[in-house]
């Protein structure tokens, strides 16, 4: 199976669930899982790249059904598109292998030809009067191949063809003419392959980030008020393991952040409680609720959550919201606090 078919077949998967679902509009999902935008649910069954673990695992879970049903299919998926990057990669760098050794030029080098602009007019902006750049003389060829001049185009621009030895002996040319005017020559040499694509999706390298995009981009849920009138608290920093932090595979670590109590409201008995429970596997595991010290309003918390990370590679994004004494959540609308670190 191509990599086009595997992503067109997945986003077919998750619109069928979306129908069985009732077919909610993308904002009410985005509502419900509160840490995802409905544009990035929206653009996960369009079928143009295949959407990330942690994407997917959200667009299920807003369905009302669970991630874990679904996440075999999404490994096939993303192992086939992987598998099509990795063949990009071979042959970029089987072209890279063909090429002549440095200060080797091919026949078709030879004759690569670029299109250069001259006697360009600078804009208003760079003097009180604009000025015309005066073409500069190409250098001799014996070639008459080498410098074909094209009919004059709009604004009293000539176009020329050079090769590549004239277009660099014109752009030194060029830069003589004075500091006084700015003046751009745009030319485009050619690779002599394609690029291969840098999404972290399609990197087979396992020192390289995992299939499931980091970081994931937090939204905030719709806007609701604090469970108690007053109450407000502010995120302040990561202070271990920022986001996209590589952590070996069936280690524990330590996660802290540190939150500041914005409100007039002081906490006692809150938590940060775990939203994607019960914890599979092949997640990060932690406590289901998180402790959270006493903080007076105008005070600043350090967070403390011991980590252990599966035993298989990949992306751990795990959510919390915070919660009050009696465990009712404290800040619906606020987006939830999270940690997101590769597992290697």
């Amino acid at each position: 199976m191509r990599a086009q078919e595997a992503i067109a077949d997945f986003a077919a998967t998750l619109r069928e669930l979306r129908i069985s679902a009732g077919n909610p509009t993308f904002r009410e999902m985005a509502g419900r899982s509160g840490a995802i935008s409905h544009t990035t649910l929206h653009e996960a069954t369009k079928g143009n790249r295949l959407p990330s673990w942690a994407t997917t695992a959200e667009f299920v879970k807003a369905c009302g059904a669970d991630p874990a049903a679904y996440r075999e299919r999404w490994d096939k998926a993303n192992q086939v598109v992987r598998a099509a990057g990795a063949g990009k990669r071979a042959a970029a760098a089987g072209a890279a292998a063909t090429r002549p050794p440095d200060g080797v030029r091919t026949p078709a080098e030879d004759r690569q030809t670029v299109d250069v602009a001259v006697g360009v007019r600078t804009s208003d902006a760079v003097g009180e009067s604009s000025a015309s750049v005066p073409s500069p003389s190409l250098p001799p060829d014996d070639s008459a191949d080498d410098a074909q001049s094209a009919p004059p185009a709009s604004g009293g621009r000539r176009r020329f063809r050079l090769t590549r030895p004239a277009a660099v002996a014109l752009a030194t040319t060029v830069v003589g003419v004075g500091a006084a005017v700015a003046t751009v020559v745009a030319v485009d040499l050619g690779s002599g392959a394609d690029e291969p694509d840098p999404k972290p999706s399609d990197n087979p390298s396992k020192a390289a980030l995992p299939p499931a995009d980091c970081p994931v981009q937090v939204r905030n849920p719709p806007p609701a008020p604090p469970t108690h009138k007053g109450d407000a608290a502010a995120f302040i920093a990561d202070i271990t393991l920022p986001d996209c932090t590589h952590v070996a595979a069936g280690k524990t670590v330590t996660k802290i952040w540190r939150l500041k109590n914005a409100g007039k409201v002081p906490w006692r008995g809150y938590a940060l409680r775990r939203l994607d429970l019960p914890q599979r596997a092949d997640q990060c595991q932690t406590i289901s609720e998180v402790p959270i010290d006493d903080t007076k309003p105008g005070e600043m918390v350090d967070i403390r959550a011991d980590i252990t990370t599966p035993r298989k590679p990949g992306l751990c994004y795990v959510r919390f919201k915070m919660v009050d004494a009696a465990g009712r959540v404290a800040f619906p609308g606020n987006r939830p606090v999270n940690f997101q670190i590769i597992v290697e």
